[in-house]
C-alpha cells in the first residue's frame, strides 16, 4: 500500500510542478523546447510536495477506514497540489470533462493553471473539494472547525502552513477544539506543515525545536505527534503510523465523549521537497528559494530548461501515466465516489442545504396602534424570534458573536440553548453548557471563520457584533464575497445560505464607550462589492427588524448586514406595514407627512436618524405649518441604487414617486453621508439630496449630543429643510431662533446634568 502512496505522491508532485511550467509536451514525449514553456511562470512550488504527501496518506486512510474526509489546504497558493489530487482521483474530470484523465486532459490541466482564461493559484471556487480560498492566510483552522460543527461523521483534515501560523487569526484558532463536542460534532485534524520558510525568510515555528513545539501545543490543549524527515520511504512509514494512531485516538474519543487533548500532527519536511537541490550554485530545496518558482527564465535559458526536464523526469512520468492516464497503482489508492477528497459533498455545501424552519414574524410582532405610541427594544424582540428559530432548528443554526449576545439584548435565546462551554462549567456560570449553540469568543476572526465554515458546508447562522469592531473582519468578509462570486461563475456550485451580520451597539448609542466605538464604515466597505451579493438593512423599529431577519435568513449567496439599535425606542409600524415596507425597500410614511406637491422631502435611514427626522417634521409643523412636506423612510439601502448597478434596485418610477425628481431632499443617514450619494448619483433627483450623517465627531456623551455633534439632530434637520424650501419670512426666522436656542440649552444642560433634556428624552410623536 505504501508503494501506491509513494506513486500517488510522485505523480501529484509531477503534476504540481508541470502546472507551473508547461503548456505543452505534458508527458515529456520529446525533449522540452522553448514553446513548451509558459511565457509567464506563476505559482508556488514550495508547499506543494507537503500537501501532496498529506493527501496521498489521507487516501490510504479513507480507503482503509471508509472515512468521510473534507480537506482544507491552508498554505497560500496551494492550488497546484489540490488540483493535481483532484485530477488523479477523477473528480476534476467529472466536473470538467475537457480536462480528461489522459494526455490531452493533462495538457489542458497544465495550460490552464495561472493562465488567462484558466484557474488561479489558490484553491478557489472552481477547485473541486475545496471550501477554502487559501489566498489570504489565517483562516484555515477556523473554517475547518466551522465545517465540523454538527457534522458528527465528518473528518476535516486541515493543513496549516508555518507561515500562515504566524497570523493572529490562526494563532487564536488553536483554541477552537475547545468548542467541539466529540459526539455531536465532527473531527478536526490539524496538520501543521513545518517547511521552514515564508517567501523570503524563516518562519517562527519552523525554527522552534520539536520539544518546544510539543510543549507549546500541549499547553494549548493538543496532543501533538511529530513526523519529521526528508527520506521518502522512512517518511511514508512514519506518516502512515502517525495517521493511524491519531485516527484511532479520535475514534476512541468519540466513543467515550472525551474532549481533552485531541491529536494533531506536526509534519516537518523540506521546502520544495523533491525539487531542484541547487540552481546557479545557490541551494534551493529546503530554503526560501523553493517557495515560488525554483527555476526562473526557463523559456529562454537552455540550461535552466534542461534542469527542469531532469527534475520532471525524476518522477518517471512514463511509468506513472502510461498512455497519459494514472497507473494501476495510483488508481488503486483512489477512494471511490463521494469518498474522494475532490468529490466530498460537504465541499459543495449548497447541495446538502436544508431550508430553515423559520417562525412567522407576525407571531412575534409588537402590537403598534398609532405610530410612536409603543416603546420597545428592537433587538430584544428579535431575540425572542431567534429563540424560537433555534428551538425549531437544533442542528442547522448557530448564533456567533464575541461575548455580546446578552449585551445586544438577544438573551432570550438562552431560554432555548446556552453558550458553548470551552472547558469546565462552574456553579457560578450562567447560561453555559457543553452542548450550547451560542458560540461566543472574544475574537471576531474566529467567529467569522467558524460561521463561514458552517455556511460553506450546508448550515445557517447569524453573527452579532458591535458595529465599530466588525471592521476587524472586513477583509474576511471581502474574501467570502469573492468566494461567492467565483462560486456563482462556476455554474456547478449550489447556492449557500447567506452570511448574515447583526450590528448593534451602533455609532449613535455608545453610552458606556465613546469615540473608539463609533464607526459605521463597514457599510461603505461592503457596498463596493456589488448589490448582487450584498444587502444592507437599516430597520427603523422592531417589527421591521423581524421581517428583515426573516428575509436575510431565507436568502442565498449574499452577505447581509442589519444595523439595529438595542435601546428602547418608539415603534412606528404594525406587523403588516413592516412587512410591506421591507418588501418595497423604501417608501412614503404618509401618516407622518405626504403632501401631494412637497416643497421639501424629509428622508431617513436608520433608527436614530428616523427619530430625528420625525422630530424635525414635528418642529416644522409647529413653526411652518403650511410648509409642504413628505416623509420617506429607507430600510433596504441597496434599493436606492438603480439598474444596471443593481438589477434588483427600486425602479425609477418608485424612486421618483417617493423622492420627486426636482425637490430638495434632506436626508438623515445612519452612516457616512457619501454613501447615499454613491448609491443615488444616477437617479434623476440626486442633485437635490442633502445628506446628514456621521461626520467622524464623537466622544463619550449623551445620545442626543452625538446627533448634535454630527448634525443629524432634529433642530439642524429642521433648519436645513426650511433653508432648502426657500422660505425666509418671520416664521422661518422664529424657527431659526427656537432651534438655536434649544441647541444652546442642550449644550449647557448636558454639561450640568449629565443627561439629555427632558424634552428630548421624553419626546413622543404626536400624530
Amino acid at each position: 500500500m505504501l508503494d501506491s502512496v509513494d506513486a500517488w505522491w510522485r505523480a501529484a508532485n509531477y503534476l504540481s510542478a508541470a502546472q507551473i511550467y508547461l503548456m505543452d509536451n505534458p508527458l515529456l514525449d520529446r525533449p522540452l523546447e522553448r514553446e513548451d514553456i509558459k511565457p509567464r511562470l506563476l505559482g508556488h512550488w514550495g508547499t506543494s510536495p507537503g500537501l501532496n504527501f498529506v493527501q496521498a496518506h489521507l487516501n490510504r486512510a479513507i480507503r482503509a477506514r471508509d472515512l468521510d474526509v473534507l480537506f482544507v489546504a491552508g498554505p497560500g497558493h496551494g492550488a497546484p497540489a489540490v488540483l493535481a489530487n483532484a485530477w488523479l482521483d477523477g473528480s476534476y474530470s467529472e466536473i470538467y470533462p475537457e480536462v480528461s484523465r489522459d494526455a490531452e486532459g493533462m495538457r489542458r490541466l497544465f495550460r490552464q493553471f495561472s493562465f488567462p482564461g484558466g484557474v488561479p493559484s489558490h484553491a478557489s471556487p472552481p477547485t473541486p473539494g475545496s471550501i477554502h480560498e487559501g489566498g489570504e492566510l489565517g483562516y484555515s483552522l477556523a473554517h475547518a472547525t466551522g465545517a465540523a460543527f454538527d457534522n458528527p461523521g465528518l473528518t476535516v483534515a486541515c493543513v496549516i502552513g508555518d507561515g500562515e501560523a504566524e497570523t493572529g487569526a490562526l494563532a487564536t484558532s488553536w483554541h477552537s477544539h475547545r468548542f467541539l463536542h466529540p459526539q455531536r460534532d465532527g473531527v478536526v485534524l490539524p496538520i501543521l506543515h513545518l517547511n521552514g520558510y515564508r517567501i523570503a525568510a524563516p518562519t517562527i515555528l519552523g525554527r522552534m525545536s520539536d520539544d518546544d513545539l510539543r510543549s507549546m501545543f500541549s499547553g494549548l490543549g493538543w496532543a501533538p505527534r511529530v513526523v519529521s524527515g526528508d527520506e521518502p520511504a522512512r517518511m511514508h512509514a512514519s506518516m502512515a503510523e502517525a495517521l493511524d494512531d491519531v485516527l484511532d485516538a479520535q475514534a476512541a474519543r468519540r466513543e467515550t465523549g472525551d474532549s481533552a487533548h485531541p491529536p494533531m500532527i506536526l509534519l516537518r519536511t523540506p521546502k520544495g521537497w523533491t525539487g531542484p537541490e541547487e540552481v546557479d550554485g545557490a541551494p534551493v530545496a529546503g530554503t526560501f528559494r523553493a517557495h515560488q518558482v525554483p527555476l526562473k527564465g526557463v523559456r529562454d535559458d537552455a540550461g535552466h530548461r534542461a534542469q527542469l526536464e531532469r527534475w520532471l523526469r525524476s518522477y518517471d512520468p512514463a511509468a506513472l501515466f502510461p498512455d497519459g492516464a494514472p497507473s494501476d497503482a495510483i488508481r488503486a489508492l483512489a477512494p471511490e465516489g463521494p469518498r474522494r477528497i475532490g468529490a466530498n459533498p460537504h465541499a459543495d455545501g449548497g447541495r446538502l442545504l436544508r431550508p430553515l424552519d423559520l417562525p412567522d414574524p407576525a407571531d412575534h410582532a409588537l402590537t403598534v396602534g398609532a405610530p410612536g405610541s409603543v416603546t420597545a427594544g428592537a433587538t430584544h424582540l428579535l431575540g425572542e424570534w431567534l429563540a424560537e428559530l433555534m428551538r425549531r432548528n437544533p442542528e442547522t443554526f448557530r448564533l456567533f458573536g464575541p461575548d455580546e449576545t446578552e449585551s445586544n439584548k438577544l438573551d432570550a435565546v438562552f431560554d432555548v440553548t446556552a453558550r458553548m462551554a470551552s472547558g469546565e462549567v462552574r456553579e457560578t456560570d450562567v447560561d453555559v453548557a457543553p452542548d450550547g449553540r451560542v458560540m461566543e469568543v472574544l475574537s471576531e476572526h474566529l467567529c467569522q471563520g467558524w460561521l463561514e465554515g458552517y455556511l460553506l458546508t450546508d448550515r445557517h447562522g447569524l453573527f452579532n457584533s458591535y458595529e465599530a469592531f466588525i471592521h476587524i473582519v472586513s477583509s474576511m468578509a471581502n474574501q467570502h464575497i469573492k468566494w461567492l462570486r467565483g462560486a456563482k461563475e462556476t455554474g456547478w456550485r449550489a447556492p449557500l445560505a447567506s452570511l448574515n451580520y447583526l450590528l448593534s451597539s451602533h455609532v449613535w448609542r455608545q453610552d458606556h464607550n465613546g469615540f473608539s466605538h463609533q464607526d459605521p464604515g463597514f457599510l461603505d466597505h461592503l457596498v463596493t462589492k456589488g448589490a448582487d451579493l450584498v444587502g444592507i438593512y437599516l430597520p427603523p423599529d422592531a417589527n421591521t427588524l423581524l421581517h428583515v431577519a426573516d428575509r436575510v435568513l431565507r436568502s442565498r449567496d449574499k452577505v447581509n448586514v442589519i444595523v439595529a439599535g438595542k435601546q428602547a425606542e418608539p415603534q412606528w409600524l404594525s406587523a403588516d406595514a413592516a412587512r410591506d415596507h421591507v418588501a418595497a425597500g423604501f417608501g412614503i410614511w404618509d401618516w407622518a407627512a405626504d403632501d401631494a406637491d412637497p416643497e421639501v422631502v424629509m428622508a431617513a435611514a436608520g433608527d436614530v436618524p428616523t427619530i430625528e427626522m420625525l422630530a424635525a417634521i414635528a418642529l416644522l409643523r409647529t413653526h411652518l405649518p403650511d410648509l409642504r412636506l413628505r416623509a420617506v423612510n429607507v430600510v433596504d439601502l441597496m434599493a436606492l441604487q438603480p439598474a444596471p448597478r443593481n438589477p434588483d434596485g427600486a425602479s425609477d418610477e418608485h424612486f421618483d414617486a417617493c423622492f420627486t425628481r426636482d425637490r430638495p431632499v434632506v436626508f438623515a443617514f445612519h452612516g457616512y453621508p457619501g454613501l447615499i450619494h454613491e448609491l443615488t448619483y444616477r437617479r434623476a433627483g440626486h442633485a437635490g439630496f442633502h445628506v446628514h450623517g456621521y461626520g467622524e465627531k464623537g466622544t463619550t456623551t449623551t445620545p442626543f449630543d452625538m446627533a448634535v455633534l454630527n448634525g443629524i439632530d432634529r433642530f439642524t434637520l429642521a433648519l436645513d429643510a426650511a433653508t432648502r424650501s426657500g422660505r425666509d419670512g418671520d416664521e422661518t426666522a422664529e424657527l431659526e431662533r427656537v432651534c438655536r436656542d434649544r441647541l444652546e440649552a442642550h449644550h449647557d444642560y448636558i454639561r450640568k446634568h449629565g443627561e439629555d433634556m427632558p424634552e428630548i428624552r421624553d419626546w413622543r410623536w404626536n400624530s
